[in-house]
This record gives C-alpha cells, sequence and structure tokens, in this order.
C-alpha cells in the first residue's frame, strides 16, 4: 500500500506571506492618503459651493429671502424667511444642514496671503462676510430675490471664507469662497505658488 504524504505551508511560509501582505497594504495607504485628503477638501468645497449658488436660486426663483448661516468647525445651515402676513414676518423656518468632512474646517492656516480673493479682508477670519459694513465679521449671507446678498439691514454683504485641513502642513489644499453682495456672485478659489508666494487663483 502506498502512503502519500500531504503537503501544506509551514507556519514560517504563512508568516511570511501575511507580512509580505500587510507591508504593500501599508504602502498602498500611505500612497493613497494624499488622494483621500483632497477627496475631503475637494468635498467641503463642492459643498460649500452647492449650498450657496442652489439656495441663491431657490432666492430668486421663489422670490423670497434665505440665508445661508456658516459655523465652525464646519456646519452650512439653510434657513427660509416666509413672505410677511398682515405686515409680520414669520419666524424664521429651517430647510437643511450641510456638514462637512470632519478633518476640514473653516479655517484660516499661516501663511495665506496678505490680500484675499476679490480683495474681501486680509486671510484673518476663516467666515468674514459683512466686508466694509463697520460691523466685525458676519457669518451669514442672506440672498434676495433679485439675487443679491444681503445682511440683516438691507445692506449688501460681501465677504469670504476659508476651507483648510488642519492635519495637513500644505497650505496649497486649502481654498476659498467669495460672495459679491450687490451681485451675488460666487466664487472658488485655490492657492497656487507663483513667483515663489501663494497666490490666489479662481478655480
Amino acid at each position: 500500500m502506498t502512503l502519500h504524504r500531504q503537503r501544506g505551508f509551514s507556519l514560517l511560509e504563512l508568516l511570511i506571506t501575511v507580512a509580505i501582505g500587510f507591508t504593500i497594504a501599508g504602502i498602498t495607504f500611505v500612497a493613497l492618503m494624499p488622494l483621500f485628503t483632497k477627496n475631503h477638501i475637494d468635498l467641503a468645497y463642492d459643498t460649500t459651493m452647492m449650498a450657496l449658488r442652489n439656495t441663491r436660486q431657490l432666492a430668486i426663483t421663489q422670490s423670497h429671502q434665505y440665508y445661508v448661516n456658516f459655523a465652525q468647525p464646519g456646519t452650512i445651515t439653510i434657513q427660509y424667511q416666509p413672505a410677511a402676513v398682515s405686515g409680520v414676518l414669520p419666524p424664521i423656518q429651517q430647510v437643511s444642514t450641510y456638514t462637512l468632512p470632519k478633518d476640514v474646517t473653516f479655517n484660516v492656516v499661516g501663511g495665506f496671503p496678505a490680500t484675499a480673493p476679490d480683495s474681501f479682508g486680509a486671510g484673518i477670519a476663516p467666515i468674514d462676510f459683512g466686508q466694509g459694513l463697520g460691523a466685525g465679521s458676519l457669518t451669514y449671507v442672506c440672498f434676495m430675490p433679485d439675487g443679491s446678498a444681503q445682511d440683516n439691514l438691507g445692506n449688501f454683504n460681501s465677504g469670504i471664507l476659508y476651507l483648510s485641513r488642519l492635519a495637513d502642513n500644505n497650505i496649497y489644499t486649502s481654498r476659498a469662497v467669495s460672495v459679491w453682495g450687490s451681485t451675488g456672485r460666487i466664487r472658488g478659489w485655490r492657492l497656487f505658488k507663483q513667483a515663489g508666494a501663494p497666490t490666489w487663483v479662481q478655480q
């Protein structure tokens, strides 16, 4: 009778295989981290732009006032002001809330240019609306039926906000979004290195 000896992996071979697998997984994870970071910044930027643009469009098409409120570290709240009834304004109603990825916040990073996009501020306040109104930094924009952005007193409300990832030492991953009060124009910005210095460039 012939005996057939069964052959399998030895413990040493199994450990070597597992070690190689972990090494490849680690290298892949490290290589993909910049991509994950960029995706989070891009998601936060796209969410902010979408919230502003969609709200402005709602204000125009529905002929009502809509508010976009920004709160640190990364919350955007949309509110709606119903029309007055017998000369009395009803309470403001909440429409929706957006939350940015946890590693991305409304924040200013050291090294930002002193000249902000559209010349709104000096790159110091992370949420800096109310430019030129002398009331400090406002944290909201109110879109009107004519498409303009105003404050609670009816003044044109221009300003800017910044999106940054604090865990990242690279300021060039930061984004900015500006709103021009009189027209309600919304523009996105990104930092690029030009002539050896960071410069905001419209996206």
